[in-house]
């Protein structure tokens, strides 16, 4: 993988011995030409609010990083899912194999973090306005789930992610909240998902 065009961590906070770690991923649909992931696209710039939210509500005891992608969308040789691998490694290498994670995802990477929420680390995953297919399946016992889905989205499949939190529920702690008028870039209403997010994470982390 060339340089310039695998994953980046960007760090929102840091904390030298965190009680959590949690990884934000961006959502972004591919562009024909392919061009690479830049910190400056609007799919990555809206969830520098989440991470922010998310670090002050940790009070220094939560290392909150910002996934970027390797590409743009989801293709057959290079997914998210992929990238999520690499940046849980990137974790581990950091700050030990005994810190538990939390994946915070839109759209599409609301997807990446469902299909990688079974891995060793993670102990919660919250999924906004994911884009999923109606076949998308997870196995995730002894997670916890919250998705949250905008009634407005026209991008994301409302049924599709009622669908797949109802397949979940019956092996995972799964929550499902909807914000009325919630579209899906998340602007309208957005206090009510980076809140939501936000208190999961602190919850499952902290409290939990």
């Amino acid at each position: 993988m060339n340089a310039d065009r695998g994953p980046r961590l960007l760090t929102t906070r840091a904390p030298r011995q965190p009680k959590g770690v949690v990884l934000v991923l961006h959502g972004g649909a591919a562009r024909r030409d392919n061009p690479p992931v830049s910190p400056s696209q609007l799919s990555v710039i809206r969830m520098v609010p989440i991470a922010a939210r998310i670090a002050r509500a940790g009070r220094g005891q939560l290392a909150v990083h910002r996934l970027l992608n390797s590409h743009r969308g989801w293709d057959s040789t290079r997914t998210p899912v992929m990238d999520v691998m690499w940046a849980l490694r990137r974790v581990r290498e950091t700050y030990g194999e005994g810190v538990p994670v939390c994946l915070v995802g839109h759209s599409l990477g609301g997807r990446a973090a469902l299909l990688s929420g079974a891995a060793p680390s993670v102990r919660g995953v919250v999924a906004l306005n994911p884009w999923l297919y109606p076949h998308d399946h997870a196995d995730l016992p002894g997670r916890r789930v919250l998705i949250v889905h905008g009634t407005d989205d026209r991008v994301a499949p409302l049924e599709h992610a009622t669908r797949f939190a109802e397949r979940l529920s019956g092996t995972t702690s799964t929550q499902f909240v909807t914000v009325a008028g919630g579209k899906h870039a998340m602007l309208r209403h957005a206090g009510e998902f980076d809140r939501a997010a936000s208190d999961f994470v602190v919850e499952t982390l902290l409290k939990g």
